[in-house]
């Protein structure tokens, strides 16, 4: 971990203040606190540590972490799993932050492409590097919006959400479908500190969303391997869709998202008709992405 570790810093920070001292088992005396959540010899208490060493450890100190310790915060501090990995993955003492570089492109590989295209009823995209949308199928297109017209750097799942006006209009719960993928993206950032392009993302969309910026700035992260989310598509309606998020066994950093409906369900017609006026298949894909 490098001397003046940032995103340790304010994970952990965010972390301690989101937690009530009694959901933690402690007990207080009611009113007694100026600022929310747990205070910094709390912490260190909870997981068996010096409050000196907690101190500099959440000011992103140059200290040699072992993992007991770091499950032991995450312990007191209640992570789930995954913020659990996020933390070990924010303490490696490799991370070099603030060198960015650019990121390979990725493409996706032929055989990928003919079987997103393949599929008729569902709609399906295979997904990248920080949300990049590396190809989609017609009813995908359809149904989000055609990734495949815009300019390459700009497809991209927390782009379209943020930046394109009909994405606010779309997803019923935008608020918490946009607040997750953030999330998602502040996942991926524990494990790339050093990409170029999360990092231009980052700040376009800080500099034009005020949401987008409070949310990244809360530190939330988010793994979607399934789920589910209602939209308000203008042609078909309102449709419930659940989500699968698949990792390419050759290549884990490109996922196949299929969305699914109930059988039987309206949202399942809703589908059918969109799919019945969506074009056919184009040839998409198969350059590969920067």
């Amino acid at each position: 971990m490098s001397e003046g570790n940032t995103e340790l810093r304010a994970f952990l920070r965010t972390r301690r203040a989101r937690l009530a001292p009694e959901d933690a088992g402690l007990n207080t005396q009611p009113g007694s606190r100026r600022v929310p959540g747990l205070r910094r010899e709390e912490v260190a208490r909870l997981a068996g540590v010096s409050t000196d060493y907690y101190i500099r450890l959440e000011r992103g100190r140059n200290l040699n972490v072992s993992e007991s310790v770091l499950t032991a915060l995450a312990r007191a501090l209640r992570l789930d799993e995954t913020e659990r990995i996020h933390l070990l993955t924010l303490a490696k003492p490799q991370r070099s932050p603030s060198s960015h570089r650019f990121m390979p492109g990725q493409r996706v590989r032929p055989g990928l492409s003919r079987t997103l295209n393949a599929l008729t009823e569902v709609p399906a995209l295979v997904i990248g590097r920080r949300c990049d949308v590396l190809a989609a199928n017609a009813l995908a297109r359809a149904l989000y919006t055609d990734f495949d017209a815009l300019p390459r750097r700009e497809r991209n799942l927390v782009r379209f959400l943020f930046l394109d006006t009909a994405a606010r209009q779309l997803y019923v719960d935008w608020p918490e479908a946009a607040r997750s993928a953030v999330a998602g993206l502040r996942l991926y950032a524990g494990r790339n500190p050093d990409d170029a392009q999360l990092a231009e993302l980052v700040d376009e969309l800080s500099a034009r969303d005020g949401d987008f910026r409070r949310w990244w700035a809360d530190h939330d992260v988010h793994r979607h391997s399934y789920g589910a989310y209602r939209l308000r598509h203008p042609l078909v309606g309102e449709l419930t869709l659940n989500y699968e998020a698949l990792a390419h066994t050759a290549d884990p950093e490109q996922i196949l998202a299929l969305h699914t409906a109930e059988p039987g369900s309206s949202a399942e017609q809703a589908l059918r008709r969109l799919a019945s006026w969506s074009p056919a298949p184009a040839a998409n894909g198969l350059s590969t992405h920067r």
